[in-house]
């Protein structure tokens, strides 16, 4: 039986290994390797978005948060179908029209300051190796499970798979992956929602009343993880604008042809994702049923199992042949799907430390084409390295509430500048950087004395902080662009900016 689940899980890395040497025969260019060529079409990068959004916490931590806590950990997985429509509304088109490769593109075209740029390129690092902690942690986790091999070789083995995929194949392979991923994981959800609705006779509500029979009508109830009365709103707020700032999503939209396309990339992810996280739901209560909180507990205190264990249960159990056949599928795809994600946390922050930082801030722009890919090839063995060292520090911890946190720091530092740089005719460079270190400083120390670290002797009442990071951030913006004075040529560049944002003049090909 081992050997059988090695065999799996050997034929889904095969697959995106096989992707990745494909894709590295057609990555030369800087356009190629941070934007695909800009050559991939609204389902194509919808399907790869998709890829990025349900990660392993939506795959490992929704469930257990759902198993465990009930209403609260639901609250998670349902306050993803809104993640997407500020993108949609506001961001998606400027971001494609105004950026060329990063998030810091954006602001850079408006501000013409490096000060500018490197406060951008700081809140990208910043947010992008929060977010690959929890991505981290759920492989090793995954395969430990699944291999039989310590939970640090597993942190190991998974950073080495991940900077091969981005040193050689680029976002050309990163998308690839994400999508083979996306479809595999929709697969694997809606085969777990058919046989529980089986055992079930086809009625959902059996489920729940199950659940309530069993455990009470305790986990129906709210307060079991977010005590706090703010704690649904900051969670609320966190998702509406934490996804505009997440650097690795955002750019996705430079490797699409025109705005058009990237609005129908977002369509795209907003049906899958939405469908997605509504099975995550109902699976993390058949969780509770089936395999029972204890046992999750026992498995993994951060309750990153649930859906695993899950998967072995309605395959017949731990010692059956069904139940590690099913297992080995599930924990394969789970890791494919984290493989993608942590790919495409590399890639974004290998090109804030290229692109933004090496080319255009110390080089001022003059690098060879050639020179801009070594660069970003070095850079992503580097952050590498250092999501190995971050895994390693973060086992035990449910990857979804890490996941959010890192997303509080995304809404609370990066869509205000973002936001601010295309709306706001009078912001400056100063008002970059007050926003930026507000928002990151205030997150950050919010969140390490809030609950998830402290626990019961958390300092901030609030699991999110994103309730009020979010306001300073934005004040923090506000009030250095006041302190800062008029920055008269960025005030006269702001009606160019908003021409190109909004009808894709000049825009790269």
């Amino acid at each position: 039986m081992k050997a059988l689940t090695i065999v799996i899980f050997l034929v889904i890395l095969g697959v995106t290994l096989g992707i990745t040497y494909w894709a590295a025969r057609r990555t030369k260019t800087t356009s190629e390797f941070y934007a695909a060529g800009r050559s991939l079409r609204a389902h194509e990068n919808g399907f790869a978005l998709a890829g990025d959004w349900m990660s392993a916490a939506s795959f490992l931590g929704f469930t257990g948060l759902v198993a465990l806590y009930g209403l609260d950990g639901s609250l998670y997985a349902v306050a993803a179908l809104v993640a997407f429509l500020i993108v949609l509304l506001l961001i998606a088109e400027p971001l494609r029209n105004t950026g060329k490769y990063t998030m810091a593109d954006v602001i850079a075209y408006r501000m013409r300051r490096p000060q500018a740029r490197l406060a951008a390129v700081i809140g990208t690092i910043v947010v992008n190796l929060a977010y690959l902690l929890p991505q981290m942690a759920g492989a090793g986790v995954l395969v430990k499970l699944l291999l039989g091999i310590p939970y640090s070789v597993s942190v190991v083995f998974v950073g080495i798979a991940m900077i091969l995929y981005v040193t050689f194949g680029g976002m050309l392979a990163t998308t690839w992956v994400q999508i083979v991923k996306a479809v595999l994981l929709m697969a694997a959800a809606i085969v777990l929602l058919v046989w529980v609705l089986a055992l079930f006779r086809f009625n959902p509500l059996g489920v729940f009343a199950g659940v309530e029979g069993r455990y009470g009508p305790g986990l129906f109830a709210p307060g079991n993880y977010l005590k706090h009365p703010l704690d649904p709103l900051s969670l609320g707020l966190s998702f509406a604008f934490g996804m505009a700032g997440l650097p690795h999503v955002m750019i996705r939209f430079y490797t699409v042809p025109d705005a058009k396309t990237a609005r129908g990339s977002i369509i795209w992810v907003m049906f899958l994702a939405g469908a997605f996280f509504l099975i995550t739901t109902f699976t993390g209560f058949a969780a509770t049923y089936f395999v029972g909180p204890e046992n999750i507990l026992a498995a993994d205190k951060g309750g990153n199992l649930a859906l695993p264990l899950l998967a072995q249960y309605l395959g017949g159990g731990p010692g059956s042949v069904g139940g590690q056949v099913f297992l080995a599928v599930i924990s394969a795809v789970a890791f494919a799907t984290i493989l993608a994600v942590v790919a495409a946390l590399t890639l974004a922050t290998a090109g804030a430390i290229a692109h933004d930082l090496y080319v255009n801030i110390i080089k001022r722009g003059h690098v060879e084409e050639r020179t801009q890919v070594r660069v970003a090839r070095l850079s992503t063995l580097v952050i590498g390295v250092l999501a190995i060292v971050l895994g390693l520090l973060a086992q035990g911890l449910n990857v979804a509430v890490l996941v959010i946190l890192a997303i509080a720091v995304a809404a609370s530092s990066n869509f205000p500048i973002i936001f601010l740089s295309l709306f706001w005719r009078r912001f400056n460079t100063w008002g970059v950087i007050g926003g930026v270190t507000v928002g990151l400083i205030s997150s950050v120390a919010l969140a390490l004395m809030g609950p998830v670290f402290m626990g019961e002797a958390a300092i901030f009442p609030i699991v999110n902080p994103t309730v009020v990071s979010l306001p300073l951030g934005f004040a923090g913006a506000v009030l250095g662009t006041l302190l800062g004075g008029h920055d008269r040529a960025s005030e006269e560049r702001f009606d160019e900016v908003a021409f190109r944002a909004h009808t894709g003049a000049g825009a790269e090909v």
